[in-house]
């Protein structure tokens, strides 16, 4: 049966970044005979200025039928005087929620060859590999009711952080088999110290560890593993948070790395639909200067190949090559010691290279 792809560049190093997964892409369908339908659409700020919205109906349509959504990026300070409901931004919140993608994973690693571009400590970071899995559809992003109220004295704003039983059961539910896979430890992070909604967070975490006696479940809160992510990330396995401290965590774990512009990141629902998109942002201020990392988004077609597209095979492929790529010495300028680098547009050619010399 053919799998069907939806392709959104969006915009700034979004459109090369994905021009480099798209050249890969091409070349596993070329050499395996894969019966893959691939659809390009635009999305984010490049579409509000094409067709007045950041997410058309149309594009949303085609992400309802896809199998895989490979994400680039949006944004730019161009955009940032749009209205919320216009703003680039919407294109991703708007999938998100509208394909239920519930959860995100995150992985966090370090090639140890590039131990030295880690603003961390070679001897804390060494051998570092981590799983966020942020939810991602609910909570305080989501939450109602929200407001600004400026008819008031003083004015003033307010958001609503809401979980529901199965909402977090769901989550916690792919943490726990994503750990069963790994090394078997999870820690579920919250601040029940201040938080009714954390409270019961760890509640019903606590209740489901039942299920899952070969996973051995800790509990740390949010500001705490903040800092333990600096100071000691090999304790770390799998993480399970919330939408709103995920997103702060998975950043920092990003960072350990040395470079955003190396991790991957995938978002799934319950069908195993997904969007894959790197954890980089648009980054205008490098756009169009053909020096952008492209190996976070050509690792997130593998994350797509792996659990949407039924190519595990491939998948690994991927990942191997990309491994074989840092052994070899290449190093895009994010990455790179010295004044040689790779430039964007070369990379997929040397992970094709790569590939057929496997």
């Amino acid at each position: 049966m053919s799998k069907k792809i939806l392709i959104t560049p969006g915009d700034g190093i979004g459109q090369e970044v994905t021009s480099s997964a798209r050249e890969v892409l091409d070349f596993l369908i070329g050499e395996h005979e894969l019966d893959f339908d691939i659809t390009q659409m635009d999305v984010g700020g490049t579409s509000y200025d094409k067709n007045g919205s950041p997410l058309p109906k149309e594009v949303l349509d085609e992400a309802r039928k896809s199998d895989a959504i490979l994400f680039g990026a949006v944004g730019g300070p161009q955009w940032d005087d749009l209205d919320w409901d216009s703003r680039p931004e919407q294109a991703l919140l708007g999938l998100r929620k509208e394909l239920e993608l519930f959860a995100n994973l995150r992985p966090a690693f370090l090639f140890n060859e590039l131990a030295g571009a880690s603003p961390i400590k070679d001897e804390i970071i060494k051998d570092l590999d981590i799983l966020i899995v942020r939810e991602l559809t609910g909570g305080i992003y989501f939450g109602e009711p929200r407001a600004i109220v400026s008819d008031e004295s003083p004015p003033y704003a307010f958001n609503t952080m809401i979980y529901n039983e199965d909402e977090i059961k769901r989550i916690a539910k792919v943490a726990f088999e994503s750990a069963r896979k790994r090394d078997g430890k999870l820690c579920s992070v919250e601040k029940a110290n201040v938080l009714e909604v954390s409270k019961f967070w760890r509640s019903v975490v606590s209740d489901m560890a039942k299920d899952y006696p070969d996973v051995e479940l800790s509990h740390q809160l949010a500001d705490n593993t903040a800092m333990q992510l600096v100071m000691n990330p090999n304790q770390f396995d799998v993480i399970v948070s919330s939408n709103l401290f995920g997103d702060i965590l998975s950043d920092i774990a990003a960072t350990l790395s040395g470079s955003i512009g190396m991790l991957p990141s995938a978002s799934l629902n319950s069908s195993s639909q997904g969007m894959y998109e790197p954890c980089h942002g648009s980054a205008p201020d490098i756009a169009g200067q053909n020096i952008a990392n492209p190996i976070a988004m050509i690792a997130s077609l593998a994350m797509a190949l792996r659990y949407s597209l039924d190519q595990k095979g491939l998948a690994d492929k991927i990942d191997n090559a990309i491994k074989d790529f840092i052994k070899q010495g290449y190093r895009t300028k994010d990455i790179s010691t010295n004044s040689e680098f790779v430039r964007t547009s070369e990379v997929a050619s040397i992970i094709i290279g790569i590939m057929k010399n496997g």
